[in-house]
């Protein structure tokens, strides 16, 4: 008799489990229909790029050893001086935030052998001219 009472048990946990599930999948659905408006907001309302950014900017002879001497906005620098640092190995290996400094950035990091990815756009800024 025992046996037929363990065999009762998995039937019912499976009816048990079932209602479950489709009360899951109606739930999603109602959610889609709620997301769909709030899309179309969101495609009415582009951001436009600040033109201050855009500007170029001229680095002076120290940054421009490493990222070249033709005016670029800021972002453009940043991402040639990353460029340097990635071609040349410089991004400290136990701590990516750091960067160490061979002779060209020495001089713009101000003597520092290392520096933090933060403390280094500060350090470029002092270098560039608008």
């Amino acid at each position: 008799m025992a046996k037929k009472a363990t065999k009762a048990k998995p039937a019912a946990k499976k009816a048990a489990k079932a209602p479950a599930a489709k009360k899951a999948v109606k739930a999603p659905a109602a959610k889609k229909a709620a997301k769909a408006p709030a899309a179309k907001k969101a495609v009415k309302a582009k951001r436009k790029p600040n033109p201050a950014l855009m500007k170029p900017v001229q680095p002076d002879a120290i940054l421009g050893a490493v990222v070249g001497n033709k005016p670029a906005p800021r972002g453009q620098i940043t991402k040639k001086l990353w460029d340097y640092i990635k071609k040349n190995g410089l991004q400290d290996s136990k701590n990516k935030r750091n960067i160490n400094a061979d002779d060209a950035l020495k001089a713009v990091f101000g003597g520092k052998k290392q520096v933090s990815m933060f403390e280094m756009t500060k350090l470029v800024s002092n270098h560039i001219s608008a």
